[in-house]
């Protein structure tokens, strides 16, 4: 006598799906820790600042957190002043010595900078990009786009340059 096994009602590939889902695999996705998520993206408008007295204060090589400026290659750098508004000190949400993204200006000056100075109180929503006057940049560049760049420290995430692109989406 033979046993009779109803036929089971889901397609072929439910049940493939079903079998690769092993608890122990479930368990690990699970306790993986999670990506960070996108940093907030602000909109800005960019322009370039040498370190002369006519453009800084009366201290144009020190930056207002006290990092002092290659008087011969200021660019090499890549640090930027921030508007007030924009930094923790006044109610902002970046601080000094973070990294942030910065796209939107041109090829040679896009990337990452580390926040080292202050603009003026007049300015709002601003980013003055650090050069020399040898490098001969000059500019006002707008809907510059920057963001934080945050990653977790205790990420097991091994992040490649490549995997960088997802700080700055479209």
């Amino acid at each position: 006598m033979a046993i009779f096994n109803p036929e089971e009602s889901s397609p072929p590939s439910e049940e493939k799906a079903q079998e690769l889902l092993s608890p122990r695999l479930i368990k690990k996705v699970q306790d993986y820790p999670s990506y960070p998520d996108y940093p907030e993206t602000f909109t800005v408008t960019a322009t370039v600042y040498y370190p002369e007295k006519g453009q800084t204060d009366g201290n144009p090589f020190i930056t207002a957190d006290g990092s002092r400026i290659n008087p011969k290659n200021p660019k090499k750098h890549r640090w930027i002043a921030l508007s007030r508004d924009m930094l923790a000190r006044w109610g902002g949400d970046i601080q000094y010595g973070d990294t942030v993204w910065v796209r939107g200006v041109s090829e040679e000056l896009d990337g990452q900078y580390i926040v080292r100075d202050t603009m003026n109180r007049r300015f709002r929503n601003r980013i003055d990009i650090l050069v020399g006057r040898k490098d001969n940049i000059y500019g006002r560049w707008e809907n510059v786009k920057i963001a934080k760049s945050e990653f977790s420290d205790e990420s097991e995430i091994n992040f490649q340059p490549s995997d960088f692109g997802f700080a700055m989406r479209d």
